[in-house]
């Protein structure tokens, strides 16, 4: 009763006061839980003053997580509240020069925010697939001929058709050089550029809402410091521990350039601010070189991105919001980035309709320090093979034999006599070191069906059943005959209107 209670006049001081907070969410692009200084001091070697400042003024949880352990399926279930495997795509991720992932009749957060009188935007990486046609035949453009998208190219299903006022960045990681504003394809840009401009783009944005009582969402997904790294001059040297400490710090930077823009227009007391990654840090940084030098990126976390293991997915998260937010706190409750979606709806006082957002929940009263409110039985992790797993109180079972994603062994290295599966309890054995699948199996089973139940309602938390865009899917994606890996399933077709 005190939950709801605390929650109620919250939203009550919210609403009487026609004080809506404007909304900042800043996701970083493979960063790692263990490169943020505050949240692994004995083991992370970045500074990282502007995100620990963050930490100082807000509260840090310990225990979140991206969708998925890569790129595309987490920016999905981020802007739905919808996990990304009830799409076609089961494993891995889009590269672009195709329709739009999300569906055009499917409402988004900033879609939801704009509805109920949000001014929006998105500065920064996209990667949830739109196609680039010539602006003369409106014919689209091929990803075979066209390795980067020409200059004055138009996008017919980007941001600004699904919800976002502005749009200002690129797709993906091997098209960023095409910087594209709202619908069309604007310059061609070196990729050292990108960082810093979307730095001063998030500064413009904040600074040209100076004066107007209409609040803001700004949705900034960085693509740093993912590939390719490559920290601009001003940055180079500055971590001593390589290119990657170097763009993470320059990375972490961003933080500071937003909260300072906030302070310029007098909107730092009415802004909530969350600042996470979509998943965990790539190979590609050099990790057993930069743990050489004392820098773990997953801290006490096993795998990085791409695993089931928590390495792959489990994400810094840090929400400031003043006169909200307790300064210097810190939460272990499990939450996800599929949670924004309800949790922006508590915040408003809006209701969600019940075919959106289907696996989000509010993380809203976890703010004030209380238990979170959920009709989720648990939280549901994906690998880039797709392989899945579940996590519920201390519990984690894991439908892959090894890590499913690209720290050894993987699937295809397990051991011949390795159980089918994995479990942990990560309350006693965070670092995921102790199988206990062969062990407990009525844990195993009890989590196996709340994940079945949980993937055929096509919802996993309270409401009525609705429908997966595919019409399989599939659990155990190592025991797929032939590659190891999940099958594509063809989309359901729809049936035609009279």
């Amino acid at each position: 009763m005190r939950t709801f209670l605390t929650a109620l006049l919250t939203l009550a001081a919210v609403n009487l006061h026609g004080d809506r907070p404007n909304i900042i969410y800043i996701m970083c692009d493979d960063l790692g839980y263990g490169d943020i200084h505050c949240l692994s001091p004995q083991t992370s070697k970045i500074a990282t003053p502007h995100v620990d400042k963050l930490a100082s003024e807000g509260m840090t949880f310990t225990d979140a997580h991206s969708g998925s352990s890569v790129c595309t399926p987490t920016r999905y279930g981020l802007l739905t509240g919808r996990y990304s495997w009830r799409t076609k795509l089961q494993k891995g991720v889009v590269t672009g020069f195709a329709p739009c992932l999300i569906a055009e009749d499917r409402i988004t957060v900033a879609g939801f925010l704009k509805k109920n009188g949000y001014a929006t935007a998105i500065v920064g990486k996209w990667h949830l697939d739109f196609q680039y046609l010539d602006p003369k035949t409106r014919e689209a453009y091929s990803q075979k001929k066209h390795k980067t998208p020409p200059v004055g190219a138009k996008i017919p299903d980007g941001p600004i058709h699904r919800g976002f006022d502005y749009f200002h960045g690129f797709h993906h990681a091997r098209n960023m050089e095409a910087v594209i504003e709202d619908d069309r394809v604007i310059a061609h840009d070196p990729v050292v550029n990108m960082l810093p401009r979307l730095t001063k783009k998030s500064v413009e944005y904040i600074e040209s809402r100076k004066g107007k009582k209409q609040p803001f969402f700004l949705y900034i997904p960085l693509g740093s410091p993912h590939t390719p790294i490559v920290p601009s001059s001003d940055w180079e040297g500055k971590s001593g521990l390589g290119k990657y400490g170097d763009f993470v710090m320059e990375t972490e930077n961003v933080v500071g350039a937003v909260s300072k823009a906030l302070e310029k227009i007098g909107a730092t007391d009415n802004t909530l601010i969350i600042f996470t990654s979509d998943n965990g840090c790539s190979k590609a940084a050099g990790i057993d070189q930069l743990k050489k030098q004392g820098h773990l990126v997953s801290a006490h976390l096993r795998g990085s991105k791409a695993d089931i293991w928590d390495g792959g997915h489990r994400v810094p998260f840090i929400v400031k919001w003043p006169g909200k937010v307790k300064p210097d706190t810190t939460s272990e409750q499990l939450i996800c980035h599929v949670d924004l979606f309800a949790t922006v709806a508590e915040v408003i006082g809006k209701k969600i309709s019940t075919n959106a957002a289907e696996d989000s929940v509010s993380i809203l009263p976890a703010l004030s320090g209380n238990p979170i409110k959920t009709t989720r039985n648990g939280v549901i992790h994906h690998s880039i093979s797709g392989h899945f797993a579940y996590r519920q109180g201390p519990w984690k079972l894991c439908l892959a034999r090894a890590s499913g994603g690209w720290t050894a062994p993987k699937e295809n290295q397990a051991r011949s006599d390795a159980p089918r599966g994995q479990l942990y309890n990560m309350r006693s054995d965070i670092a995921e070191q102790h199988n206990l699948y062969s062990s407990e199996p009525a844990i195993v089973d009890r989590l196996l069906k709340l994940l079945t139940a949980d993937i055929k309602r096509g919802r996993s938390t309270r409401g009525p059943k609705t429908k997966n865009d595919v019409s399989e899917i599939v659990l155990w994606k190592s025991e797929v005959k032939g590659t190891g890996q999940a099958k594509q399933k063809k989309p359901r077709k729809k049936k035609k209107s009279n």
